[in-house]
């Protein structure tokens, strides 16, 4: 390891996967895997093989597999009290997995000793010594996880100083300092750490940080700046309770902003697509607001800011989003001017600034639609649609003759809603019905049904996120309400809206943007109609 290196070590088919709604297949851990690989993360912790049968059989698939960048490891605990490693289901767990690393968690807190395992201290120290003495036997690599290790230093420094230095002494390769509650400030971790390089060489130290006082990156950081030769975390932050430290957010830090190096420039530049891929994977909707690469991590709105960013994005930006794989956005609301338009339409190839009129004109009308409940500031694929029409430089890819959409409900079966549709495509009629778990599901996957036969490539596009909002309740259940889709084509993310009184009405309207937008984007479609 050089001296500016940071090695990187993922948990997210582990430590991850523990946080609430996160739940990956093994299938999908093995891709996930891969994935990492792909990124040069330096380990890559599959899983607890001796807890249950979906990570046994994740390790049986992962042997077929080369990894040429990653080692994976297998986690696990040390041997159980007063038992022989070698008659310990865990320890063999571990070696069976065939991983070229391990990691085993012991207890580095003396009151986990005393109250959760209710064993003397020595015990402990003999079985941390004993098991990685063990699997240093079977030829492995060897990660001890002192769990608790910040808490226990607090309450009693010295016996957390001998349970590490017995790891060492057992042949640890590398001992990971956790901040397992969540619970510790950067300056404690940054004088403890100072405090414990007496006793260990801090390149052979990891930090495993959670993120239950928002600080899990913070805290990381604060380890290396004090010589910490690894970070561990989780894509995302997924984990348990809030979460684990980011390691988009480390890896972005360390290597963008404090010069180490920690992957290549290649995978810092794929981050965003992997915390999509990770995301689209767990079921989970990309956060908007992650920095480095959330949607909104690189968004513009106020008109000012706008104009500023178009004479020098170091103004308002404090990297090239390109760096990580981002991209720059100009939203376009009510707080808009003609610099925001102009900028938006340059993305899209058209050049406003020599139309004064039309930009102000398409200012108007997005203040109009505003006023009537439309929010372009979070409906990107709307906007470039609207954009495009006020030019004269958009087809209508079909026309909808009509819809309807019937839901029923029996007493012994949930309710099951049907749409018919008819809607024509360069003067060709297509007539088609679905079925769906509600209005909008049957009426979305209708239209589609109808127009793949036309526009094949509306197969790779998918729904993300559905959020309907009353845009004013003093009406009830006549109020009008806003619909916000996301979609995806698997390589971009785009947003589009609807407003009516009517539910059905406002989510035909996002339904119709983001399959037009879709289209728009695409150079041709099957029947060779073109943008004009």
């Amino acid at each position: 390891m050089t001296k500016n290196q940071v090695l990187i070590y993922d948990t997210t088919l582990r430590d991850g996967s523990q946080g609430e709604q996160i739940n990956f297949s093994a299938e999908e851990k093995l891709r996930i895997a891969q994935r990492f690989d792909e990124a040069h993360f330096h380990y890559i912790e599959g899983g607890w093989p001796g807890s249950n049968p979906k990570d046994l059989r994740f390790f049986e698939m992962a042997k077929d597999i080369n990894f040429k960048n990653s080692r994976l490891t297998a986690f696990g605990s040390t041997r159980k009290p007063h038992i022989k490693p070698s008659a310990c289901a865990n320890l063999k767990a571990l070696v069976k997995a065939g991983t070229p690393a391990v990691a085993i968690v012991g207890k580095a807190w003396d009151l986990h000793v005393h109250e959760i395992l209710k064993i003397d201290l020595a015990e402990n120290l003999q079985m941390i010594s004993d098991s990685i003495r063990y699997l240093k036997d079977m030829g492995k690599e060897v990660f001890f996880d002192a769990e608790h290790f910040f808490d226990g230093y607090k309450n009693n420094p010295h016996y957390t100083i001998k349970a590490i230095e017995t790891a060492l002494t057992a042949g640890a390769d590398m001992i990971v300092l956790c901040d397992t509650n969540g619970g510790s400030m950067p300056y404690e971790v940054s004088s403890i750490v100072k405090k414990i390089s007496s006793s260990m060489p801090l390149n052979r130290a990891g930090i495993h940080a959670h993120n239950d006082c928002g600080l899990a990156a913070a805290n990381s950081i604060a380890a290396v700046l004090e010589g910490v030769g690894m970070v561990q975390g989780t894509i995302n932050g997924y984990g348990e309770r809030c979460g684990n430290a980011d390691l988009i957010l480390l890896v972005a830090n360390l290597q963008l902003k404090m010069g180490k190096n920690c992957l290549p420039a290649e995978s810092i530049r794929q981050l965003t697509n992997l915390s999509h891929y990770i995301s689209d994977t767990a079921n989970v909707p990309p956060l908007n607001a992650r920095p480095f690469v959330g949607r909104s991590a690189f968004a513009h709105k106020g008109g000012m800011h706008v104009s500023a960013v178009a004479k020098n994005s170091s103004a308002y930006e404090h990297i090239q989003p390109e760096l990580v794989g981002n991209h720059r956005r100009v939203l376009v609301s009510e707080l808009a001017g003609r610099s925001n338009v102009e900028y938006k339409a340059r993305e899209l190839g058209i050049d406003l600034e020599k139309n004064a009129s039309l930009s102000k004109k398409i200012v108007h009308e997005v203040k109009l639609m505003e006023d009537r409940g439309f929010q372009f500031d979070a409906a990107d694929g709307s906007l470039s649609l609207l954009i495009k029409k006020a030019i004269g430089e958009f087809v209508d890819p079909f026309t909808l003759e009509c819809f309807s959409v019937v839901t029923s409900r029996t007493e012994n079966n949930p309710c099951l809603s049907q749409a018919t549709i008819k809607i024509s495509v360069g003067g060709e009629e297509e007539l088609t019905a679905a079925e769906g778990n509600g209005p909008v599901n049957a009426l979305d996957h209708a239209l589609r049904k109808a127009l793949t036969k036309f526009y094949p490539q509306i197969k790779e596009m998918h729904l993300v996120d559905f959020k309907v909002r009353t845009l004013e309740g003093s009406e009830g259940t006549a109020a009008g309400v806003r619909v916000l889709l996301d979609s995806t084509d698997g390589k971009e993310i785009w947003s589009t809206i609807g407003v009516s009184e009517n539910i059905i009405e406002a989510s035909w309207q996002a339904l119709v943007d983001s399959i037009e937008y879709k289209l728009s984007k695409d150079k041709s479609n099957k029947n060779g109609l073109k943008q004009k």
